[in-house]
Order: structure tokens, then C-alpha cells, then sequence
């Protein structure tokens, strides 16, 4: 029996891309996203090159909508095997110009919207000791980057999350990966005017991602350099990396 995958944002990006990597690697994949015309087209496209997919219109920062969609999900296809939390939004916000609004949304979508569709599958996969949830979070949260500190906050948080949920869930045979991408081409990142490192396309993330979900990685980090270069970020004393960082915050401000 070919396995299920249930991918949020799902409209565009590494949702999208992720989709049809698995359905090529054989999966039923299930998308959704807020858009409905978008995620129709998505599903179309997906089914005329021989996949099966479903798609469902569904707002993650809405519990209700995230529960009614997995169980539509799981009265189609039974259980869910594969949960990849990945809607997510990122725009601006320097600490000068704060903007409450904008940083609760991005707290809704980014984390909360995780935790919405956690709430919704583990439960089942708890049950059946099988399953594997991944939240597709970013190198950003490993440590608070100017001018995106609630970008960062927010992805941090799904990694201390994740991270812990992973270590408890491993004794009730459910996996938690988590994922952390560098700069990827996508249309978030389309609207950045500064130089972007080691900048991947989608489908070569979508690709990795696949890769490492398969084989039941803890963690998946990429691309490599840009990885060591936060990584070595973090190593960094306060002080240093305040000197470091400090031309990035006057841009920002």
C-alpha cells in the first residue's frame, strides 16, 4: 500500500515542490493551502502527470479548519504517515518600527499553525506507533538575525518544539524531524534586496528534503556552508556577534 503524505503550504515553494518529489517517489500526497484556485491548479497539475493527490483549501492559523482537514484527509486515505508542517510567512521587523499585528501573524502561521497540525495527527500516529512529523522551520532560528527577529523567533521556537517532541515520541515509534533550509529560491525570498548565500533552487531543497524524510533523519540542514557559517554564528560571544551584525541592523532600522 503506497504511503500518505500531508503537506500544509502547499501553494507554492518548497510545499509545492515537496509534493511532487514524494508522489514521484510514490506517495498519495495531500496539499493544502489558503488559496483555493491556486491549490486547484496544484492538484490538476500534480494529477495529469499520473499522481495521486488531494487537495484541500484550508487557513493554518485555524485549528478547527487544521483538525477538519486531517480527518477528511484520514476518512479518504485511513492513516497519515507522513505530516510536513510547512506554511510559513516572513516579512520585516526591525525592533524600531515594531508592529504587534505583524508579529502576531507571523507567530500564528509559522508556529502556531505547527502546532495546530501536530495537535491533529500525533494523536493517530501515537495510536497506530507509527508516523513521522517534520517542520519545515530554518537556519534563521538558530540565532535572532536583525531586522527578522520575529522570523527567527518564531522558526526557533518550532525547533525547541520539535526537538523535544522528537526525544518523547521516539519510546511511541513516532518519528520528528525537523528542517532547516538556508536561502531558497522562492517567492518570499524573491522580495529580499540584500545578497542571499548559497542560494538553492526549490527543487534541489524539495529533493534534499525527500532524501532525508525517507530515511528517517532526526534533523536535515542545508545548504552545507551556509549551515556551518550560522552554526559558527552561534559559537559567537554576544559582543562579537553584535560587532559582527551590527551594519545588518542599521539597514534594517
Amino acid at each position: 500500500m503506497k504511503k500518505s503524505a500531508l503537506i500544509t503550504g502547499a501553494s507554492a515553494g518548497i510545499g509545492l515542490s515537496l509534493a511532487g518529489e514524494l508522489a514521484r517517489r510514490g506517495y498519495r500526497v495531500a496539499i493544502s493551502a489558503r488559496r483555493a484556485d491556486l491549490l486547484e491548479e496544484n492538484v490538476q497539475a500534480l494529477t495529469r502527470s499520473g499522481h495521486e493527490v488531494l487537495g484541500f483549501p484550508c487557513d493554518v492559523t485555524d485549528v478547527e479548519a487544521v483538525r477538519a482537514m486531517v480527518e477528511r484527509v484520514r476518512s479518504s486515505w485511513g492513516a497519515i504517515d507522513l505530516a510536513v508542517a510547512n506554511a510559513g510567512i516572513g516579512m520585516p521587523t526591525p525592533a524600531s518600527k515594531f508592529v504587534l499585528e505583524d508579529a502576531e501573524r507571523i507567530m500564528r502561521t509559522n508556529f502556531f499553525g505547527t502546532l495546530y497540525l501536530f495537535d491533529a495527527v500525533i494523536p493517530h500516529m501515537i495510536e497506530r506507533r507509527a508516523g513521522r512529523f517534520a517542520g519545515i522551520a530554518s537556519l534563521a532560528g538558530l540565532r535572532g538575525l536583525p531586522g527578522a527577529s520575529m522570523y527567527s523567533a518564531s522558526k526557533a521556537a518550532m525547533q525547541s518544539f520539535l526537538e523535544a517532541s522528537r526525544i518523547e515520541l521516539r519510546s511511541r515509534g513516532v518519528g520528528v524531524t525537523v528542517v532547516n533550509p538556508g536561502f531558497i529560491h522562492t517567492d518570499m525570498t524573491a522580495k529580499n534586496r540584500f545578497p542571499m548565500p548559497f542560494i538553492m533552487s526549490v527543487d534541489r531543497a524539495a529533493a534534499i528534503i525527500a532524501r532525508g524524510l525517507e530515511r528517517g533523519a532526526k534533523q536535515i540542514e542545508f545548504p552545507i556552508p551556509m549551515s556551518l557559517m550560522v552554526r559558527s554564528a552561534r559559537l559567537m560571544p554576544p559582543a562579537i556577534y553584535d560587532a559582527v551584525y551590527a551594519k545588518f541592523g542599521k539597514k534594517k532600522s
